[in-house]
C-alpha cells in the first residue's frame, strides 16, 4: 500500500503472472484458444459412452464458463445449449422406445402395441416390446451427444465470435462471416427472447401458451430481420467482399493445396481415430495440415483487408487451447487400454464405475478457470 493509503495500480506489462489478471482489449484471451479448448472437450466426449466422465466432462465446461464467462449477449446461450442436449438425451430414448432397437434385453419394462409392416420394411419395427437395456443404451448414446453440444456451447459462451472472425486468415474471412454471423445469431435471438418475457412479466401478461409464443416470436424475428439488416450495411461500408486480382496459377495452386490438405486432415483424424488406422493417421494429419496452411496462406493474397489490434496469442492462450488437447488425447489414449471403462456395458446390464485417470485427465480441462483473464464486470464490447 502506498504511503498516501491507496492501493498500487497492478504492474502491467505482457509477462506471464500466476495470479490471472483483470481482462481488457489488450489482454484478453485469444478466441481460438477458447475454441480449441473446447473441441479438446469434445474430442474427449466422442470416445466415452459413460455417464459419469460425461457428466465430470459437462461439469467442467460449465464451471469454467461460470468462473469466465462475460456480460456478452453470446456469453447468454450457455444455458440453452444445455436445455438443447436434454432434449437430444429425450428424444434419443423416444425413438428408441417407439422404433426399437438392436440392442437385445431381458429385462422387458413394458410392451407397446407393435405396427405391421410389410415384408420390404423387414428389419425395422414400429413399437413392441421396451426393455431395460435397450433405454440405458438409448440414455448413453444420447448423453455423448448431449455432452457433444455442451462443449460447444461453452466456446460460444467464452469466445468473442467477432474477434474471432478478425483473427481468421483472410482466405477464410467470406466463409467465417457466414460462421459468425450464423453463431451470433442464436444468442442474440435467446437474449431478445429474455428480454421480451420478461417485459411481459412485469406487465403482467403471460409467458405462456401459444398466444404468448406468437406475440414473443414475432417481435423476435422482427428483431432479427432489422439486425440482418444492419449487418449487411456495415458490411457494403466496409467494403466486404472486394478482393485484389492474383494470377490464374496461384488460384489454381491454392485449390489444389486447400482441398488436397483437407482431405488429408479428415484421413488423417479418422485414422487416429480409428483402431487400425494408427500407423497411417497421424503422418497424414500432419501433412494434410501443412499443405492447408499453405493454401490458405497463398489463398490471403487475395484479402485487400487489415486488422487493427490484432489479438495476440500468449502464454495463457497456449494453456488453455493445451489443455483441453491434452484432455482430448488423454482420453484417446485411455480408450486404447481400458475400452470397457469408457464404454460400459449395458448386456449384462451392469452399473457405470468412474475410471480414476480418465476421470483426472479431465480435470485438467479446469485449468482455463484459473489461468484465463477474469472477466469485467461492465459489458464487454467487440473489437
Amino acid at each position: 500500500m502506498s504511503p498516501d493509503g491507496q492501493t498500487p495500480p497492478p504492474p502491467t506489462g505482457n509477462g506471464f503472472r500466476l495470479r490471472a489478471p483483470l481482462a481488457t482489449r489488450s489482454n484478453a484471451l485469444h478466441a481460438g484458444a477458447w475454441w480449441l479448448w473446447a473441441l479438446g472437450l469434445a474430442a474427449a466426449a466422442s470416445r466415452t459412452t459413460n455417464p459419469l466422465l460425461l457428466g465430470l466432462l459437462v461439469g467442467v465446461a460449465g464451471y469454467v464458463v461460470a468462473a469466465r464467462r462475460t456480460s456478452a449477449p453470446w456469453a447468454r446461450s450457455y444455458g440453452a445449449f444445455v436445455k438443447l442436449g436434454l432434449v437430444v438425451i429425450l428424444i434419443r430414448v423416444l425413438f428408441s422406445t417407439v422404433l426399437g432397437s438392436p440392442i437385445p434385453g431381458t429385462h422387458v419394462l413394458f410392451t407397446l402395441p407393435e405396427v405391421p409392416l410389410p415384408d420390404w420394411a423387414r428389419g425395422v419395427r414400429i413399437g413392441g416390446r421396451v426393455a431395460a437395456e435397450q433405454l440405458v443404451f438409448a440414455v448413453y448414446d444420447g448423453a455423448k451427444l448431449a455432452a457433444l453440444l455442451i462443449c460447444v456451447g461453452a466456446a460460444n459462451a467464452l469466445a468473442n465470435p467477432a474477434r474471432l472472425l478478425k483473427s481468421l486468415p483472410g482466405a477464410l474471412y467470406e466463409a467465417g462471416v457466414a460462421v459468425v454471423v450464423a453463431m451470433t445469431f442464436a444468442p442474440n435471438m435467446v437474449a431478445d427472447v429474455v428480454r421480451l418475457r420478461t417485459a411481459r412479466r412485469l406487465r403482467g401478461r403471460p409467458t405462456g401458451g401459444v398466444k404468448a409464443i406468437v406475440q414473443i416470436g414475432l417481435p423476435v424475428l422482427e428483431g432479427a430481420l432489422e439486425r440482418s439488416v444492419a449487418v449487411a450495411a456495415s458490411m457494403d461500408a466496409r467494403g466486404y467482399g472486394r478482393t485484389a486480382d492474383v494470377p490464374p496459377a496461384v488460384r489454381r495452386t491454392t485449390t489444389v493445396l486447400t482441398l488436397g490438405g483437407l482431405l488429408g486432415v479428415c484421413a488423417g483424424s479418422y485414422g487416429l481415430l480409428a483402431a487400425a488406422g494408427a500407423s497411417y493417421g497421424l503422418p497424414l494429419l500432419i501433412g494434410g495440415l501443412a499443405a492447408a496452411m499453405a493454401g490458405l496462406r497463398l489463398g490471403g493474397r487475395r484479402s485487400v483487408r487489415t486488422r487493427y489490434r490484432p489479438d495476440r496469442w500468449g502464454v495463457r492462450a497456449w494453456l488453455v487451447a493445451g489443455s483441453g488437447a491434452v484432455v482430448g488425447a488423454l482420453l484417446i489414449r485411455a480408450g486404447t487400454y481400458d475400452p470397457g471403462a469408457l464404454h460400459p456395458g449395458v448386456v449384462p446390464l451392469t452399473a457405470p464405475t468412474l475410471p480414476l485417470w480418465p476421470a483426472a485427465s479431465i480435470l485438467i480441462g479446469l485449468l482455463p478457470a484459473f489461468v484465463a483473464p477474469l472477466p469485467p464486470h461492465s459489458k464487454e464490447t467487440t473489437a
